[in-house]
């Protein structure tokens, strides 16, 4: 678990396939989830994008 400053407590989980990352993010208060792809030499980066994805997720809904 991850606490963000904006958002609060966030579940991450980070799952390889080959040269691919994917990163969920998960807004423990509201169960909003998303996701995010990318190089998996890059995992901060990849989970950067998920959590501003999240951030854009909870200002729409």
């Amino acid at each position: 678990m991850k606490r963000d400053a904006e958002l609060g407590d966030i579940i991450v989980e980070f799952v390889r396939n080959g040269a691919y990352l994917k990163c969920s993010a998960v807004h423990v208060k509201t169960g909003v989830e998303v996701s995010a792809l990318g190089p998996a030499r890059e995992p901060n980066a990849v989970e950067r994008v998920a959590v501003a994805k999240l951030k854009r997720a909870l200002e729409n809904r």
